[in-house]
């Protein structure tokens, strides 16, 4: 796979760039950078070399969020960016033609367009006319098989960039742990989480499963759960993984109208032990009901591991959420800018919008 540090050309030359900027949005501004923090090196790398940098990404889920306020926000850390409200076209083509040497142009939200998720190759050649050479620095898509994650790359010489190196090179450290090593899982559904959990059982010494994703673990072990939230899954494949000796389950719980919505502090001191004690944390995933409030054993996590001499690997919207909320993030060794692409990575070592470059 080759890097953005082996493009032969830079100075004129149009570079399309893949880029993560589906950021937070809150009355219609940026509510969270951190994402376009860490793109900046790319950013810049092209930029000091002169390049015509053109920003390609997606916001939101549905493709009617605009990335006009992140484009705005985009500008205000570094300069000479400029928003076009369009993907493709022949006003997107002239705009480029336009753009002058070392200067940014951030497009519009590509999910407006119906190929970008559906990977149409009509799309694809759409997109690849934009620019000479294809970067792909956008790790939080990569597991999507979409036209400008392994589309485009079919058609344009293509690179990885700084952000998708970093990632790459960490949570492949994660696969290799040093130990005693940690693993924990959070979040709600198991059928996203049964290929990860599956290998890190197979990897760490110690793989804690928290918050609603628990429930159906303590209910299979035919512990009552009330009205908790649990997976429609197949007992058995439960009871496979709740056999293996390396599981560590919550011990007790916050209830509430006979719902499991956080972990109690037993279970809070069982973690903070297993963190005092491990070299090697790998996180991904909020413990308890977070979005509604119930942060208690999320946060708690969060410092035992700062306060921890592991080596420390995040990931997972609401988790990194929490350290920034508190304050720690510098006080983690690489968080990852994927939720879903950092377990699919995980759990298979690789993803399509990374075999594509190669």
């Amino acid at each position: 796979m080759r890097s953005v540090r082996d493009i032969p050309f830079f100075e004129n030359i149009p570079i399309l760039v893949r880029t993560a900027m589906n950021v937070p949005l809150e009355n219609g501004e940026v509510a969270n950078s951190y994402r376009l923090q860490r793109a900046l090196p790319t950013i810049r790398f092209l930029v000091e070399r002169k390049a015509k940098v053109i920003l390609i990404s997606h916001i939101g889920e549905k493709g009617t969020e605009t990335l006009a306020p992140v484009a705005r926000a985009l500008g205000n850390i570094i300069p000479n960016v400029s928003f076009f409200p369009e993907t493709i076209g022949s006003g997107v083509r002239s705009a480029i033609r336009d753009l002058a040497s070392g200067h940014i142009l951030v497009l519009e939200n590509l999910r407006r367009n119906k190929g970008e998720q559906t990977n149409d190759r009509a799309f694809a050649r759409e997109l690849a006319t934009l620019g000479d050479v294809f970067v792909e620095d956008s790790f939080d898509t990569c597991h999507r098989v979409h036209a400008s994650i392994v589309g485009v790359p079919e058609i344009l010489p293509s690179y990885a960039g700084f952000l998708l190196e970093d990632e790459i090179r960490e949570l492949s450290h994660a696969l290799t742990p040093k130990r005693p090593s940690l693993a924990v899982i959070g979040g709600i559904k198991f059928t996203t989480k049964e290929a990860v959990l599956t290998k890190l059982l197979t990897i760490y010494d110690h793989v804690f499963i928290g918050g609603a994703l628990a429930s159906s673990f303590l209910k299979a072990s035919g512990q009552e759960v009330g009205k908790s939230l649990v997976s429609s899954t197949d007992e058995d494949t439960l009871k496979k993984i709740l056999d293996n000796p390396k599981l560590v389950l919550p011990i007790d719980s916050v209830v509430k109208d006979e719902m499991i919505l956080d972990h109690g502090m037993g279970t809070r001191a069982l973690l903070a032990d297993l963190a005092q004690k491990a070299k090697t944390i790998l996180w991904n995933g909020p413990l308890g009901n977070y979005e509604n409030g119930f942060v208690d054993a999320t946060d708690a996590f969060a410092r035992a591991i700062a306060n921890s001499n592991a080596y420390s690997i995040i990931g997972g919207g609401d988790t990194v959420a929490s350290i920034e909320n508190l304050g720690l993030l510098s006080r983690f060794s690489f968080v990852s800018t994927g939720g879903g692409a950092m377990l699919d990575f995980l759990a298979r070592g690789t993803l399509p919008g990374i075999e594509a470059l190669k």
